[in-house]
């Protein structure tokens, strides 16, 4: 945007370019800072609820595992064996339980068992593996 003005002890005209005031730069940065502090909250919030539905999913397998046990006095070789029908009856977990809110398959550990219940390590690996915290059925 152009503006003409005369300047008054010249008497010439001068051409002067319009721009942006400090105070309009400082409001503009402000509201991009604000913007960017509730992405990083919602991307946590999301990552806190992933854990959260991990940890429900990690409990419901053991209990199917368990239930497993109980009926065959066996653990399953894998979870995949839940998620299928066994001799007409119907799958103990649907088969999209087997894997983690992050896509992963959950792990069924069956040579690490628990000291005091016996019961094998299921667990997730967690949004990045190696880097972030596992998530098991041992407390």
């Amino acid at each position: 945007m152009q503006l003409r003005t005369i300047d008054r002890n010249n008497n010439k005209l001068r051409h002067r370019r319009g721009g942006f005031t400090l105070m309009e730069v400082l409001v503009v940065v402000a509201i991009l800072v604000i913007l960017a502090g509730i992405g990083v909250a919602v991307f946590r919030y999301l990552e806190t609820s992933k854990e959260g539905a991990a940890e429900l999913d990690i409990k419901n397998l053991e209990t199917a595992v368990n239930a497993y046990y109980l009926e065959h006095k066996e653990y399953p070789q894998s979870l995949d064996v839940l998620a299928a029908p066994i001799e007409g009856k119907p799958a103990y977990i649907k088969p999209e339980k087997v894997r983690d809110p992050w896509g992963r398959p959950y792990v069924l550990d069956l040579e690490k068992r628990h000291p005091t219940t016996g019961e094998p390590l299921i667990y997730s690996q967690g949004s990045n593996p190696g880097q972030s915290k596992t998530i098991t059925n041992w407390k």
